[in-house]
């Protein structure tokens, strides 16, 4: 989190000193400050919009909402609220700015495939983002990444129209740096976002292990959902990170995990049963 607030006051430093307009600072800290009381109190609506979510019934859900329940009350939590995407793609994640508005969701695909103990193992993955506060840090992890980006491209395109004048060309090596430092911070803020993405997803599998005290239902979940490798006909990239599993579904292709938002499924079962299991 320092590390972004300090990219974020780097990019705007830099930019008010290009420009000879020390505002700019002002407006880029203020901007920052806006999006991060924006996203905490709107952060579910965004999400649940985005994702197409839709409130579920009680009626129609009963088993779902049931185990919700049963084991929010074993977690010492709120009653989160339930809500379900229409998509045959198997996923699930939580949002919401604290545990008193918190939020479950997983997609009609999840429901089928899964037994009950592969279900609770899910949502107590989902519970234990919420417990361990993983809905807000990601919610503000995501505004930041996007405060960056913005201003990183405000600023190019500025000096795209602006064009290369006598002053410009002044700057030497420390607008040389400048330049380089903005065009590879939405890069590098992103990398950060995904980093601490993956930890906290083993964080909440063990977490989630320990609820249920069945950490194979857990893993058989993860090992069917990775089987499946259906991308969500609504995945995004701004939220994709949310999710238990990479709804682009990525999972099987062979690229580096410095650019995932999820660990390797294999490492997650193999950190939950174990070598032994394996």
């Amino acid at each position: 989190m320092s590390v972004f607030l300090a990219v974020i006051l780097g990019i705007g430093y830099f930019i008010s000193y290009y420009y000879q307009n020390p505002r700019i600072l002002y407006i880029a800290i203020i901007f920052s400050l806006a999006m991060n009381i924006a996203s905490y109190w709107y952060s579910d609506k965004i999400t649940l919009s985005i994702s197409g979510a839709k409130e579920a019934k009680r009626a129609e859900y009963f088993d779902l909402y049931n185990d919700v329940e049963n084991l929010s009350i074993t977690a010492g939590l709120p009653m989160p609220k339930v809500y379900v995407i229409e998509d045959v793609s198997p996923n699930a994640f939580a949002t919401g700015r604290d545990k008193e508005h918190a939020v479950i969701c997983v997609t009609t695909g999840l429901l089928r495939i899964l037994n009950k103990n592969e279900l609770e193992g899910v949502i107590s993955h989902e519970l234990s983002h919420i417990g361990n506060r993983d809905i807000l840090l990601s919610t503000v992890v995501v505004v930041l990444v996007g405060s960056i980006s913005i201003l990183a491209n405000m600023f190019i395109r500025g000096r795209i129209f602006k064009g290369t004048d006598r002053d410009d060309r002044s700057g030497g090596v420390f607008q040389i740096i400048g330049i380089l430092f903005i065009i590879l911070s939405p890069i590098i803020a992103t990398l950060i976002q995904l980093a601490i993405s993956r930890k906290r997803e083993f964080l909440a599998d063990a977490s989630g292990a320990l609820l249920t005290r069945y950490p194979e239902g857990l893993a058989s979940a993860l090992q069917k959902i990775s089987d499946a490798g259906i991308p969500m006909k609504s995945a995004n990239p701004a939220t994709a990170h949310l999710f238990i599993a990479d709804p682009f579904a990525k999972t099987k292709q062979k690229v580096s995990t410095l650019f995932s938002t999820h660990p390797p499924v294999a490492l997650r079962i193999k950190a939950l049963l174990g070598n032994d299991k394996m």
